[in-house]
């Protein structure tokens, strides 16, 4: 089933553009989706999007809804130290949960079940609710310790998914290989998309 809420936390690690096309999508699709976000997470995304995060998390919510003109109340963000906030507690906790991008740290952190701050506590509630709960690593390479880290959490149920864009359906843009990325991440959550062409459609051709 679609979800109607998604957690959706972003960390240290590159690929905010990842974040913010899913992030898009989900508000498209009319799914109201909790923000979090560290503070490496913020930096990265200054980095590598035309989008600034700052201030407090009231803040930071207008400058989404504005920034992807969506409807307010789709819209929630929380401080990573935020400890009542609703994705910290499984009374409350959200239908799913990505991580995107998940740095290898955060990953560490969620596979040893921590909870150093909200994101690690989020995805610790998700694990224990039998919630989904996806993954996007993006490192590279790996080493022996982000793989048993890897394993883990996927024998646990937790989906990882490292943002490795095919190139089958022809690439002209950069946006595409992001497309191809955010659409497998969209079909794990249960969420109708054409964002890239499927493998043996005509759109290929």
């Amino acid at each position: 089933m679609k979800p109607a809420t998604v957690t959706l936390a972003m960390t240290g690690a590159s690929g905010a553009p990842y974040a913010l096309r899913l992030f898009e999508c989900l508000l498209r699709d009319g799914i109201r989706v909790q923000f979090i976000t560290s503070q490496p997470g913020q930096i990265v995304l200054g980095m590598e999007t035309d989008l600034k995060l700052t201030g407090a998390p009231q803040k930071m919510r207008q400058r989404l809804a504005a920034h992807f003109d969506a409807k307010p109340e789709l819209v929630e963000v929380y401080a990573k130290d935020q400890w009542t906030a609703p994705p910290a507690s499984g009374s409350s906790v959200a239908d799913a949960m990505v991580v995107c991008p998940c740095s290898m740290g955060s990953l560490a952190a969620i596979a040893a079940g921590t909870s150093e701050n909200l994101i690690h506590r989020a995805a610790d509630v998700a694990i224990k609710e039998h919630k989904p709960l996806i993954l996007v690593p993006r490192e590279t390479p790996f080493s022996a310790i982000h793989l048993d880290n890897m394993l883990r959490l996927a024998r646990l149920g937790v989906v990882i998914l490292p943002p490795n864009p095919g190139f089958y359906h022809g690439v002209s843009s950069v946006a595409e290989l992001v497309d191809f990325v955010v659409a497998r991440i969209l079909d794990r959550l249960g969420i109708d998309n054409d964002l890239s062409p499927r493998w043996g459609s005509d759109d290929r051709e």
